[in-house]
């Protein structure tokens, strides 16, 4: 990808140094090889002889074929045009037409830290590339085996930061989503405030609380989260309240992955309740709600911000946009001061 140049650029196709899901991770059987686009980059998803995850370019380094169109050989990838092989460093560690090579033994191919948890795969994308990555942190709820969790996972053909827009909006449960199962009851106005925290801030009614969608929490931790929680009635099993975390990446400038965690704290024949009532009667339920989300946001048109006219109720929207921007905005400038001694070099 050739990086992008202006904020708005780069806030299309995601903030760099940050995790970001890619994909569930069943989706990347072994001996397999896996195409993906996220963030703007051409992805190559594998898994070696150990069963290790690897994300790379998807960019064979002698004349740039597709790697995904080569030959899985446990510890490599041959690519099927020349036959060079890569290991997961993304060092070239044969070139069969021309053995001795000085391309032999180099580290030619892009590839990203990666790593799984809670049935998904993560990558970082550094800037520079090399970028030492960040701790990935994961809210408690994906961390702590205290918590039991299903992943559900779509694509939707609208720009990332609508759904992050989406997330941090919890007025529109009492209106997108009142006929639900679990959004039906509360008001529908309310004042609204935002509540700092040390890895972001909690957006939250001030007279209403666990009736509804009721608050909303920003989470950046080396990757970016949405937490926030669903009043469940006792026949949705034991648990209490139903949490949410959410992320989203970007595949391209109009279309985006969703991860959503449902997630209850139970233990012992608790959890293996909730997981079976889950499974029998409460995801179809949450499949329905999560359409309604997606046609909303596919139908939005694409200079839907440019004509906007908020209000009370989108404190959070304006701040998390504000704070992507600013962060974008450094991004560029710090790429902008690294790439200077370069340019008075070659002045």
């Amino acid at each position: 990808m050739s990086a992008p140049r202006t904020v708005e650029a780069l806030i299309e196709l995601g903030l760099r140094n940050r995790w970001y899901a890619l994909c569930r991770s069943d989706r990347v059987r072994r001996g397999e090889l896996v195409r993906l686009d996220r963030a703007g980059e051409e992805l190559l998803l594998w898994r070696d002889a150990a069963g290790r995850i690897r994300v790379q370019e998807d960019r064979c380094p002698h004349r740039g074929a597709r790697l995904s169109r080569g030959v899985h050989m446990g510890d490599r990838i041959a690519c099927d045009y020349h036959g060079v092989q890569v290991d997961g460093e993304g060092v070239v560690v044969s070139v069969p037409g021309s053995p001795g090579c000085r391309l032999e033994g180099r580290r030619a191919l892009r590839t990203f830290p990666a790593a799984e948890h809670a049935g998904a795969v993560f990558a970082w994308f550094g800037d520079p590339e090399d970028a030492e990555p960040a701790p990935l942190g994961l809210p408690a709820q994906l961390a702590d085996d205290a918590w039991a969790h299903f992943l559900a996972y779509a694509e939707w053909a609208a720009p990332w930061t609508y759904s992050l827009d989406n997330l941090m909006d919890p007025m529109h449960g009492a209106f997108l989503h009142r006929q639900t199962h679990t959004m039906f009851a509360g008001k529908r106005e309310a004042v609204f405030q935002i509540r700092d925290t040390d890895t972001g801030f909690v957006f939250e009614k001030t007279d209403q609380r666990g009736v509804n969608f009721d608050w909303s929490e920003w989470i950046d931790t080396g990757a970016q989260w949405v937490r926030l929680e669903i009043p469940y009635p006792p026949t949705a099993g034991p648990g209490g309240p139903f949490t949410i975390i959410g992320t989203a990446t970007p595949i391209d400038a109009d279309r985006h992955a969703a991860f959503f965690w449902r997630c209850r704290k139970v233990s012992g024949w608790e959890r293996d309740t909730w997981r079976f009532l889950y499974k029998a009667r409460l995801e179809e339920r949450h499949w329905a709600v999560l359409e309604q989300d997606r046609a909303m946001l596919e139908a939005m048109p694409r200079d839907a911000w440019d004509r906007e006219n908020l209000y009370q109720h989108d404190l959070a929207v304006v701040r998390l946009r504000r704070m992507i921007r600013n962060e974008a905005g450094r991004q560029l400038a710090a790429r902008a001061e690294r790439a200077r001694p370069l340019r008075e070099v070659r002045a």
